[in-house]
């Protein structure tokens, strides 16, 4: 099964198991209260708490919800406001007042906003007879950002200590909860204020104006016995290099509710291997249990099943049975599934280089952010993480948007590394001004996260600290509750290069956050070019395809570039000025909103490509990169590989291009062709091939060289030498085989004006950082304004379709029949022919999510390409789809689909 249809069948699959929760379920079952609530502003529901919390409550003239959601977001799919996605509608609503691009985290709301007041979420619900004389629990995953809680018209917990973001939250609802029959619940939610730690968008996108007040993760009921068991995990130790036997510590907390002192047997199963241990506890006391190797010699597993980041082996998952008995009875149980893997890092000329299993890897990742309104469904978490493999990336970075545990899943089933930490720019690094609760719910925040985080193989590392790093009283904090639970990862103390009582942190936060030339990343040495771990570095923005402009922009917004689109992102200076020079000093000026789509998608993806390439050449002299950012938090025009609206443009594909497991590249600094593997394997009797053409397709050089490489490796294969007679513009194409097979195959366009870069304009802070409001500027620009000269081409195609219920397959076969480059060749797949017709006249009903082979790719002349687009169609239609066939200089046609 290929690569692409196995990510579809594992997407389909994840999407029937994880289908909305029925509101049923047995005691050993958590009731996900979902559906069916009832939002209002407490200046308009004027009764108290234990009054709105009682069955029968009328709630005639309040919102309907269905949770997890914000207060806004539930008002947006209610029709309240308009969808603050489109355009500037999101001023339009009313609190959002403040300066556009200010830190609204930092700001108080307006004294007439409808959200600076709390809000109340009610629901009435079920409760199955079975609860009866069990331990009733109450459970949230997530508020923002202090609530009161009644259920049955009893207060079960207050604002003062129900408070915290990122904190989760068990209440004992035993007395109140009334099993067999109907209950109530109401929640008083009381936004976020300037000195609290919530969530700041940064400059990712707006604030809403109701600072994602809510209830934004699940609310649960669940039923134990007397004693509950709570956040199992397994931690490995391997004996490295061999990594031949494996000692395993199983964790859980176990908590006593009743009033009396008890004993209790936990017991686990690890497949054929049990064990068990007896413990006592006080009332109402929870403890942690530990099996260690040391008392239980059975958790010393010999030829264990590892588990590998994607690319580089298999995710092997082992299960994890768990259950509590007090006298006799079953108490409580828990299933989850780990992996016997070990994470270590090192310092490499002060650079922090990841090992997982003893070997080394180069993290090539991307900056992962929630939706705007904190919206979230499985399957859009799984199309983001499809996405992630398909690029050949292997980790996120999540800085202060850590997802629910359903992602970690996810994560953990596909090889994809974990990067989660705090956030910059707002009161979480404001530690002068921490108060007492500060320093409490920073504390509470960092044990639960961990808790949930650490059973998960895939995280790798946390980041207590974003731009800055902790003053040594924080950091003791976070460093004394990652050992006191056990937390067996590296921890890092920002993501910048600063020095804490740790030491320093081995990483790197230098940008560029702007667009710089390919050239920048080889050459520079300073500041983000390829040496190092940059944990956020990016050639800036990334224009969506026409499309997808369409859709986020008024018709009279659409051209010329304006505020409207300077509102939707243009970089840290909130323009596209320093994009837009680059790419009509290299492609010539734009003069349609057309035309400036289909420039940028090249400018995005050299940019891109150049980035993650001059990492994956520089290995272990770089040791990570992190992409700012893997996708955005609404509709923008910067930082991303593929859009709000999981439509993929230049810089996806050049991103992908470049992270191929096994690739060939070209180096723009000193023209040497190099083979680049990811693999922890060699391959033997490759062939490299290298052509360049001028811009006519003369050809003006070849060759080839056998080639064999290491395991993990970067070699230089040969230099290609100063070639008279080349146009202004011209190409290199490069192919690497074995056996006759095209592994990788790699096409550039290339100047023969070098590009120069004006380094005396780069800026440091006060720190010595590189400032991020700052670029390296461009002296001189490359000239591929004769790609503007290209004649027209017309491609022949066909194309045929496979469908079933784990999804749909496109295989399209191109031949350019002509002596032209064909440049820039662009496919979608349309549900139909009769397309839905955007404001423009053009259609705009491209299937997405899609995982195309290749795409924007060149098609030389008599060449044949066959490329395969995956994806699982979202509306059931009898109809066929289509492929639509476009380029820079290609003819646009559409083919129907053969079965």
């Amino acid at each position: 099964m290929s690569k692409l249809r196995w990510l579809f069948v594992l997407s389909f699959s994840f999407w029937r198991l994880c289908a909305v929760a029925q509101e049923s379920a047995s005691p050993r079952e958590s009731l996900v209260l979902q559906e069916n609530w009832s939002i209002q502003s407490s200046a308009e529901a004027k009764a108290e708490g234990g009054t709105i919390s009682t069955v029968g409550f009328s709630t005639r003239g309040w919102y309907p919800a269905t949770l997890p959601s914000t207060v806004l977001s539930a008002l947006v799919e209610d029709k309240v406001y308009p969808d603050p996605y489109t355009g500037m509608n999101m001023r339009s609503i009313p609190g959002t007042t403040y300066p556009i691009f200010a830190e609204f985290s930092n700001i108080m709301m307006p004294p007439t906003s409808p959200f600076r007041q709390s809000w109340w979420y009610r629901k009435e619900f079920k409760l199955p007879g079975e609860y009866q004389d069990k331990t009733v629990w109450l459970n949230f995953d997530g508020i923002n950002y202090r609530a009161n809680v009644w259920m049955n018209g009893v207060q079960i917990a207050s604002a003062d200590k129900f408070v915290g973001m990122w904190r989760v939250f068990r209440f004992d609802v035993t007395a109140a909860a009334k099993a067999g029959e109907l209950n109530s619940i109401a929640v008083e939610i009381f936004p976020p204020q300037p000195r609290d730690l919530a969530l700041t968008l940064v400059d990712w996108a707006p604030m809403p104006p109701d600072k994602e007040m809510g209830i934004w993760r699940d609310v649960r009921i669940s039923a134990t016995g007397p004693v509950s068991l709570r956040y199992p995990a397994v931690m490995s130790n391997l004996n490295l290099p061999s990594a031949d036997e494996a000692e395993l510590t199983v964790r859980a907390e176990v908590t006593n509710a009743t009033d009396q002192s008890t004993e209790a047997v936990v017991k686990g199963r690890i497949e054929s291997v049990a064990f068990e241990q007896t413990v006592r506890l006080g009332p109402k006391e929870t403890q942690v249990v530990r099996f260690s190797p040391q008392k239980f010699p059975q958790l010393k597993v010999a030829h264990p099943r590892l588990w590998w980041p994607a690319q580089v082996g298999k995710q092997e998952l082992y299960p994890l049975d768990l259950k509590v008995e007090v006298q006799g009875k079953d108490s409580d149980s828990s299933h989850i599934r780990f992996g016997v893997r070990q994470v270590t890092s090192t310092m490499e000329q002060g650079h922090r280089l990841f090992q997982i299993n003893g070997k080394n890897i180069l993290i090539r990742g991307a900056g992962y952010s929630f939706d705007m309104l904190l919206r979230s469904s499985p399957e859009r978490q799984q199309a983001e993480l499809n996405y992630v493999r398909d690029l050949n990336l292997n980790a996120l970075r999540m800085e202060g948007k850590i997802e629910n545990d359903h992602f970690f899943d996810l994560a953990d089933e596909m090889g994809i590394l974990m990067l989660p930490g705090w956030c910059c720019c707002d009161q979480w690094e404001n530690w002068p001004d921490w108060d007492k609760e500060n320093e409490l719910v920073a504390g509470e925040s960092m044990r639960d996260q961990i808790r949930r985080l650490e059973r998960h193989p895939s995280v790798i590392t946390f980041l207590y600290g974003s731009d800055f790093a902790p003053p040594p009283n924080v950091e003791k904090l976070y460093l004394g509750i990652l050992q006191e639970m056990d937390w067996a990862n590296p921890s890092i103390s920002s993501a910048s290069g600063r020095n804490t009582t740790v030491g320093p942190s081995g990483v790197k936060m230098t940008g560029p956050y702007e667009y710089v030339p390919p050239v920048f990343w080889y050459v520079d040495t300073r500041h983000g070019g390829a040496f190092g771990f940059n944990t956020e570095t990016s050639p800036g923005p990334a224009i969506p395809p026409i499309e997808s402009l369409r859709r986020m922009l008024p018709p009279d917004h659409l051209w010329p570039i304006d505020s409207v689109w300077q509102y939707h992102g243009g970089g840290m200076s909130h323009t596209l000025n320093v994009f837009t020079e680059a790419l009509s000093k290299r492609y010539g000026a734009a003069n349609s909103v057309e035309e400036f789509a289909a420039k940028a998608q090249m400018l995005a993806y050299e940019a891109h490509r150049a980035m993650m390439e001059a990492y994956g050449r520089n290995k272990y002299t770089s040791t990570g990169i992190i992409q700012w950012m893997l996708n955005n938090a609404w509709p923008g025009m910067i930082w991303h590989m593929y859009d709000w609206y999981l439509r993929p443009g230049g810089s996806y594909f050049g991103v992908k291009k470049a992270c191929e497991p096994l690739h060939v590249q070209y180096s723009y600094d000193d023209h040497s062709i190099v083979v680049v593997d990811s693999y922890y394997q060699p391959f033997e009797k490759l062939k490299v091939r290298a052509k360049v053409y001028n811009l006519d397709m003369t050809e003006k050089f070849s060759k080839e060289a056998d080639v064999n490489v290491s395991p993990d490796s970067s070699t230089r294969v040969f230099t290609l030498p100063s070639i008279a007679g080349l146009s202004a513009t011209y190409f290199v194409s490069l192919t690497l085989e074995s056996a006759g097979e095209v592994k990788s195959r790699n096409f550039y366009w290339l100047s023969t004006r070098e590009e120069t870069l004006d380094w005396g304009r780069q800026e440091l802070d006060e720190s010595g950082q590189y400032d991020i409001s700052t670029w390296t500027p461009t002296k001189e620009f490359a000239d591929y304004t004769g790609l503007t000269t290209l004649p027209r081409v017309d491609v022949e195609a066909s194309a045929q379709y496979k469908s079933d219920e784990r999804g749909s397959t496109t295989t399209v076969t191109l031949h350019n029949p002509t002596s032209t480059l064909a440049f820039a060749v662009r496919l979608k797949v349309n549900r139909s022919s009769s397309h839905r017709v955007s404001r423009e006249g053009e259609s705009d009903d491209e299937i997405l999510p899609v995982l195309w082979q290749d795409n924007y790719f060149a098609l030389l002349p008599g060449e044949r390409r066959t490329v395969t687009a995956t994806y699982y169609p979202s509306e059931k239609s009898k109809a066929t789809p289509t492929v639509e066939i476009e380029g820079w200089n290609v003819n646009r046609q559409t083919i129907a689909l053969r079965p």
